[in-house]
């Protein structure tokens, strides 16, 4: 099951995907005498995701062919998750040779602010005080149950599902002092994060999806996740240890590659999930 955000005349609005298009989930409870929620994040938060995938198996998916719905081509996306209450990053998560070198012995782990946050069509604007800003194509993970140490094989019951993202970071800032990471990466749209939410349930090998940095149309780095050095269930698990996680809880699993963006760069994040959108952001310069 795939579900978006939506801009529509007052605010973002959270639809299921179908074969024609989008249906708004207003939509949904018209025809369905049903009151799910009206936004992503409060269909995760309440604790409806589960009965509304439910639904959509038995017979839901083909009742939505009968009702109204919005056009791909002619839809303004928000990002899938507005207000997430953490976002969690990793760093040094790929390996081309996983057997050649040493894994950190524990994930590299670091925060981002929301205030960073921005989605599709959304512009990464460069500071004044940049100097050499990277981009990074990344799986993020949304978070669907509060949860606290989580064992690696009870994970997927607590992910509503997985969508795209990109991590941009002040490098020259990190590389004077590694202690600056958390500045490094907190600029204000620092963060993008796709439209589209896909459901754990059609992920059928999280250590075989490729995750592909494209700059100008130009794929830099492309690398499956299968080269992660701690898997996406590991990573979760790491994290639910020391902090509890929150519905609608972003993390980022690692990149295969950084790549430098500058003014007008176009730049993309595409995962290869069927039915998944590329995430793309226009780069502009801050006077």
């Amino acid at each position: 099951m795939k579900l978006a955000m939506i801009y529509t005349e007052n605010n973002a609005e959270a639809a299921i995907a179908s074969c024609n298009g989008y249906v708004l989930l207003e939509t949904l409870n018209h025809f369905e005498k049903s009151q799910w929620q009206t936004t992503v994040i409060d269909l995760v938060t309440g604790n409806n995701l589960d009965e509304l995938r439910t639904w959509y198996r038995n017979g839901g998916v083909d009742k939505l062919e009968t009702m109204p719905f919005l056009l791909e081509q002619e839809t303004d996306f928000a990002p899938v998750i507005e207000k997430p209450n953490s976002i969690w990053g990793i760093g040094l998560n790929y390996a081309e040779n996983k057997c050649a070198i040493t894994a950190p012995s524990h994930p590299v782990t670091f925060l981002k602010p929301a205030s960073a946050l921005i989605g599709p069509k959304d512009t990464i604007e460069l500071p004044p005080l940049s100097t050499r800003t990277t981009g990074e194509s990344e799986l993020a993970l949304i978070i669907g149950k509060t949860c606290k140490n989580v064992p690696v094989h009870e994970v997927p019951h607590v992910i509503a599902g997985i969508t795209t993202s990109l991590d941009m970071t002040e490098s020259d800032i990190h590389a004077a002092n590694p202690r600056f990471l958390t500045r490094a990466k907190s600029f204000d749209t620092y963060i993008s994060i796709g439209s589209d939410l896909i459901t754990f349930d059609d992920i059928h090998d999280i250590n075989n999806i490729k995750v592909s940095t494209i700059l100008n149309g130009e794929t830099v780095h492309e690398m499956a996740t299968d080269h992660m050095l701690y898997t996406p269930w590991e990573i979760v698990s790491y994290l639910s240890q020391s902090t509890t996680l929150f519905p609608g809880d972003i993390i980022l699993t690692g990149t295969p590659g950084p790549v430098v963006i500058t003014h007008g760069d176009l730049l993309e994040c595409r995962l290869s999930i069927k039915g998944l959108n590329p995430l793309r952001n226009r780069v502009v310069r801050l006077r």
